[in-house]
């Protein structure tokens, strides 16, 4: 098994601020495809982009999983944007690595579950982003049908909002990423990515996403 570093969440932060992964704009916000209205965006796709960036998400990766679940043996990536990264992580801890749909397929053997998995195999999941929890939640429900014993979620970055909190609870299972939102704000406040009055805004945001009065703070 390779050497590995566990990079630090400031690290972290200003790299998916480099490489504008994670792009805060509270004056010139986006629209989610759930209709919601967000002064961030997080497209974690664009760390395979760059190299440096890469290998540092995905060791990081590969080092949280064995930090917190030495006794893993295979990862599974979330489709479509958990796969690239659960390879390289695997890659880099010498595991068996497959990945989950949300929903089967309608066509062919009409799988849910890509790669060779065992019942009660040990497994971890690798997430890019844990927003209100349930897209990954969709992929840890059926390696749980299937008869998987899943340690818990490893993932890039969340957001923090508690919807996904109360979500993963409920489900009794534990996530843990690399960066949170709290630590991308502070360094983009110091980094001057953002102005530091727009610090409350996004956090605001992540408090309650269905109260828009964070705009006009």
């Amino acid at each position: 098994m390779a050497s590995v570093t566990l990079a630090t969440k400031q690290e972290i932060a200003h790299a998916l601020l480099a490489e504008k992964a994670v792009f805060l704009n509270p004056s010139h916000p986006f629209t989610w495809a759930s209709g919601i209205i967000s002064p961030i965006y997080c497209d974690n796709r664009l760390t395979l982009s760059y190299p440096a960036t890469r290998t540092l998400v995905d060791e990081s990766l590969a080092a949280l999983v064995m930090q917190l679940y030495p006794q893993t043996e295979i990862l599974m990536g979330t489709s479509t944007a958990g796969i690239a990264h659960a390879a390289i992580a695997a890659d880099r801890l010498g595991l068996p690595m497959g990945y989950v749909r949300g929903s089967a397929k309608d066509h062919g053997r009409k799988n849910q579950i890509e790669g060779h998995l065992e019942s009660q195999q040990k497994c971890v999941v690798i997430e890019d982003l844990i927003s209100t929890g349930g897209s990954v939640l969709d992929c840890v429900n059926p390696l749980r049908e299937f008869g998987a014993d899943v340690l818990g979620i490893v993932s890039i970055f969340t957001y923090g909002m508690q919807k996904g909190v109360e979500r993963l609870a409920a489900a009794h299972i534990t996530n843990t990423s690399l960066c949170d939102l709290d630590t991308l704000v502070k360094v983009a406040v110091e980094e001057h990515y953002i102005q530091p009055s727009d610090e409350a805004r996004l956090l605001a945001f992540r408090d309650n996403p269905a109260d828009e009065s964070w705009r006009t703070a």
